[in-house]
């Protein structure tokens, strides 16, 4: 039912003359390309290091509260521009976003690393005051700054391999691939070989 739903979205989106234009243009699909990964780097880039100074490895006579608020406005920006122009990729080849296993993955562990970046900014921020300037944060940050870092690495490293092909429906996988892919046709087709 999902599947369906993402698929029906996705073939919706297609049908719009910009999304073809976009995927079609000589420049301007290079150019939203460029402009995600070059955010991307700005954004990763200022979150790295509020991380490592969260887990304690870096600016250790730093007061945290100073790296991370000198450092939000950058990587908000470059993570508001970021989400535009990965929006502006999907809309651009909707249909085969949507049918991509990287690209699921992706998004799940965009939603997680959202989850935990809300609640670790929430908790960072009601606990400042008492460790600002301790060597090593309390278990419960160092805790969230790594999980951020690992979760962060997992969604570049699906981001990246989604421009290959390795399970898309087109290929011959196992029905649960085909599921996780979303590949509504070639599971209809299996269902109906039963």
């Amino acid at each position: 039912m999902l599947n369906e739903l993402l698929l029906s979205f996705a073939r919706w989106l297609d049908t719009h003359s910009w999304s073809t234009q976009i995927h079609e243009s000589i420049y301007l699909y290079a150019w939203i390309e460029t402009t995600h990964v070059l955010t991307l780097m700005v954004f990763l880039g200022m979150l790295c290091i509020i991380d490592l100074r969260m887990l304690g490895l870096i600016f250790p006579s730093v007061p945290a509260s100073t790296v991370a608020q000198k450092l939000d406005r950058p990587m908000m920006i470059g993570f508001a521009v970021m989400m535009l122009t990965g929006l502006l990729l999907f809309y651009a080849i909707p249909v085969r976003s949507t049918q991509s296993i990287w690209f699921r993955i992706k998004v799940v562990l965009l939603l997680l690393a959202a989850v935990n970046a809300f609640t670790f900014r929430a908790r960072m921020q009601a606990s400042v005051g008492r460790w600002d300037l301790d060597l090593k944060p309390p278990k419960h940050i160092r805790y969230a700054a790594g999980a951020s870092l690992l979760l962060w690495a997992a969604v570049v490293i699906t981001g990246r391999t989604i421009a290959y092909d390795w399970f898309d429906c087109h290929k011959e996988l196992p029905y649960v691939m085909y599921w996780a892919a979303g590949c509504v046709n070639e599971m209809a087709a299996l269902d109906a070989e039963l």
